[in-house]
C-alpha cells in the first residue's frame, strides 16, 4: 500500500538554477551558448549567456519562460534590428520543454515564415543537466536535434 501511494504522488518539478557549461562548441548545440545561467522559482525559469564579446560591450542574452505554460515573449537586439521570440514552456514528467517560435521574412519572397525551436531540459544528476534540442525545417531544410550536455558549476 505504501508503495502505491509514493507512485501517485506528485513529484516535484527539477530545479535548474545554477551556472552550467558544456564543452560542445562545434556544432550548434542548445542555441544558448557553451556557459550559461538558470535562475528558477515556482513561476519562470530564466536562461542568462554571454552572446557577444567583450569589447562589444553587450549585456547577457536574457529570456524568460513561464512555467505555468502561459506565452512569455522576449525581444533581442540582433542584426538587423530587434526580434521577438514567442515561447511556451511545460512540464512532460521531469522534463520542461521549452517551444520558441522565431518569426523571419524569406529572403526570395519577401513572405512572413516562422521557425520553430524545441528545447527539452532534463537534469540526468544533480550536476548534469541535458538540452535536446529540436529545430524545424527552414525554407524547405530537413530538421535536426542536437543533445548539448551542461556539468554545474561550483
Amino acid at each position: 500500500m505504501l508503495l502505491l501511494l509514493a507512485v501517485m504522488l506528485p513529484q516535484a518539478a527539477p530545479d535548474f538554477s545554477g551556472r552550467w557549461a558544456s564543452d560542445q562548441q562545434a556544432d550548434m548545440g542548445s542555441g544558448w551558448g557553451p556557459a550559461i545561467t538558470l535562475t528558477q522559482d515556482a513561476s519562470r525559469l530564466t536562461v542568462e549567456y554571454a552572446f557577444f564579446g567583450r569589447g562589444d560591450m553587450q549585456p547577457a542574452l536574457r529570456f524568460v519562460y513561464a512555467l505555468d505554460g502561459s506565452e512569455t515573449k522576449n525581444t533581442v537586439m540582433m542584426g538587423r534590428g530587434m526580434q521577438v521570440q514567442s515561447s511556451r514552456a511545460v512540464w512532460q514528467g521531469p522534463t520542461l520543454v521549452v517551444t520558441t517560435t522565431h518569426a523571419f521574412t524569406d529572403p526570395q519572397t519577401g513572405k512572413d515564415e516562422t521557425a520553430e525551436v524545441r528545447q527539452a531540459l532534463t537534469l540526468e544528476a544533480p550536476s548534469s543537466l541535458v538540452v535536446e534540442t529540436t529545430r524545424s525545417g527552414v525554407l524547405g531544410g530537413p530538421p535536426s536535434t542536437s543533445r548539448t550536455v551542461y556539468k554545474k558549476q561550483p
